[in-house]
């Protein structure tokens, strides 16, 4: 049997860059990050026109009458799926990355943004899901739909690991859900703005897409300052220092104070001594 993996990664993999060059969705971004005024939203829809553009490649190349007995075996799947579905988490995962250090700069923050690891048990899901099916024909949607949803999976994480890293420097970021289209009542129910404490353990809804699920997530680093644990103001801002300023004095009057009581309190021993002496 022919071995027809690399032949088709090689057209896939050519059609899909061809497609994301001449791309306008991909230029506005890059100039949007280049200007400072790109945000998430910028990065969702970046996330979906790649992911349009593979399912549409997917579509051209993988075809049951490309694949051996209308099979998509499980050593094709994986050669292909698994370098072109990295590929894509990369340019995206970048790209959302590059935003939220956008964000961070206009926050006041010299932090560079972080981007996730790809999802492995997610790629090994669609490889396995695909080479279990003896009809190409009846399992092809997984390449159409599902595509995007990977795409757009990979901003909610840049998001999540970004808010994550700052959550543990001791910022207080937020995170909102946004209806951007047609909803059901599950995502309506999860719109809205949520502090990054509440729903950082792994697996909240917040962070999760169902099919064709266009919602918004987004991280708002806030004025990008840490709270200050005594003040609980932000560090830096007008009231921190104002609070600090108060507290300064505070403790020079108490070190006034005390030295005062400390030479009060000498005098009386050196007194005491005096008086014994004389005994």
């Amino acid at each position: 049997m022919k071995d027809i993996a690399p032949g088709l990664l090689d057209k896939i993999q050519k059609d899909f860059a061809e497609a994301l060059a001449k791309s306008p969705v991909a230029k506005r971004l890059d100039d949007l990050i280049e200007k400072g005024l790109a945000t998430h939203s910028d990065s969702l829809k970046y996330a979906q026109e790649v992911g349009d553009i593979l399912r549409k490649v997917f579509s051209k190349h993988l075809t049951a009458d490309a694949l051996p007995d209308g099979r998509m075996y499980y050593n094709i799947a994986k050669r292909i799926l698994e370098p072109t579905l990295t590929s894509e988490h990369h340019l995206v995962a970048n790209m959302a990355a590059r935003v939220q250090e956008v964000l961070n700069t206009n926050a006041g923050l010299g932090l560079k943004g972080i981007k996730p690891p790809p999802d492995e048990w997610r790629i090994k899901g669609i490889v396995d899901r695909l080479a279990v099916e003896e009809d190409f024909n009846k399992i092809k949607w997984i390449l159409d739909e599902p595509i995007r949803n990977f795409a757009q999976h990979v901003v909610d994480e840049t998001v999540r690991v970004n808010a994550d890293f700052h959550f543990e420097s001791g910022m207080s970021p937020t995170i909102t859900r946004t209806v951007v289209s047609e909803t059901c009542d599950w995502c309506d129910k999860l719109a809205g703005v949520y502090k990054y404490k509440d729903v950082k353990e792994t697996g909240n809804p917040v962070f999760m897409r169902h099919e064709r699920c266009d919602c918004l997530v987004e991280y708002d680093p806030g004025d990008g300052k840490k709270v200050n644990a005594h003040s609980k103001k932000a560090a830096g801002s007008a009231e921190d220092i104002a609070w600090q300023k108060q507290a300064a004095k505070k403790r020079e009057e108490r070190r006034a104070e005390e030295a005062e009581w400390n030479k009060r309190a000498e005098a009386v021993a050196k007194a005491a001594a005096e008086r014994r002496a004389k005994k």
